[in-house]
């Protein structure tokens, strides 16, 4: 058994995975500094009703170099788990120092934490934001990525770049993980599943971007969390055959590894509203709206590593799924709760 630092702890995915890896007999760590993207709140009661309160948790902004440093001499964890980032693409174009700050410098302190402290691997949330513009279909960790949509993509693929850089220079094991549109129960109030239950709920019309021929690899919170579990027992070693005349992406002659997550299956963007409209019981007003600056049209996770590497293939169809949120939706935003 291991101890775990989570940072991002009261978020959506560090949340689960905490009580998962306390359910593994791991000690967990949390740092989170419960900023006000979204509802406080709902991050509270991660902590106090997802979590109850089994964690030791950190009201801790990590780009305070001092304290981050302090936690990893006092706390001594063996293993880190980033998850702490400024989510959304939209977002990045109104707020892009945000970016900078959260996903870079706030990153950087992690990396030095790990570099100083001896952990025994770096595992951090990247994002199938990462393959921008590019139109190969399934999106593979070997392909290029030189080609970012957005200020948040384009974030992901520093922190991907910065972390190979520890794996070298350090030897520091880090493993990146390129989410594929992540949902499910607690999920957060700016993501589409979130958004789209409230409206049809309130009877309020909702936006479909695309005109509705969007495809999203979604991938169930349960999925995610079961993948970076497994993960968190298998170090990323050197790649014997890797060379620089015909670089992998994915891999490196230092201990340096990414892995897609995703479904493996995309869903377009109508059924996704038709699995929610079926699950509620109603039907959804639509206004039909042109694709957004930074959205891609499709995206799909070709997870062959993730299988052959930890035998796991995401696999929680999306009707399934989004009955688990709408049964935690409807319970959690009963009648002493405003959404």
């Amino acid at each position: 058994m291991k101890k775990i630092l989570v940072t991002g702890s009261a978020g959506f995915i560090g949340s689960h995975l905490s009580g998962r890896l306390l359910d593994d007999g791991h000690t967990v760590i949390g740092i989170d500094n419960l900023n006000s993207y979204y509802d406080v709140n709902l991050k509270k009661d991660r902590l106090n009703l997802l979590l109850q309160n089994r964690i030791k948790n950190y009201e801790v902004d990590i780009s305070d170099t001092d304290k981050v440093m302090k936690i990893f001499r006092e706390e001594k964890p063996d293993i880190v788990i980033n998850l702490a980032a400024q989510a959304g693409v939209r977002y990045s174009m109104e707020n892009p120092h945000a970016y900078i700050t959260s996903n870079i410098n706030r990153f950087t302190n992690i990396l030095e934490g790990c570099r100083h402290h001896e952990v025994e691997q770096l595992i951090y949330a990247s994002s199938s934001s990462v393959y921008g513009a590019n139109t190969v279909k399934p999106f593979s960790t070997t392909d290029n990525i030189d080609h970012p949509l957005s200020l948040y993509a384009a974030t992901k693929k520093a922190n991907e770049l910065m972390a190979h850089t520890y794996s070298h220079l350090y030897r520091l094991p880090t493993t990146g993980l390129r989410f594929f549109t992540v949902y499910g129960p607690w999920g957060r109030p700016d993501m589409a599943l979130f958004k789209f239950t409230k409206a049809i709920l309130e009877d309020a019309p909702i936006d479909v971007y695309n005109n509705g021929e969007m495809m999203r690899d979604f991938t169930y919170v349960d999925d995610i969390v079961e993948a970076i579990a497994r993960l968190s027992g298998q170090t990323p070693q050197p790649d014997p055959a890797w060379s620089g005349n015909k670089p992998d992406p994915s891999s490196s002659n230092a201990p340096y590894k990414i892995y897609n997550i995703g479904n493996n299956a995309p869903v377009r963007l109508m059924a996704f509203i038709e699995a929610i409209e079926n699950g509620l019981g109603k039907t959804a007003e639509k206004h039909y709206m042109p694709l957004q600056p930074g959205d891609v049209p499709e995206t799909y996770a070709d997870v062959e590593d993730l299988y052959r590497n930890i035998d796991f293939r995401p696999s929680t169809d999306i009707q399934t799924g989004v009955n688990h949120f709408i049964e935690w939706y409807l319970a959690y935003y009963s009648k002493n709760k405003v959404a």
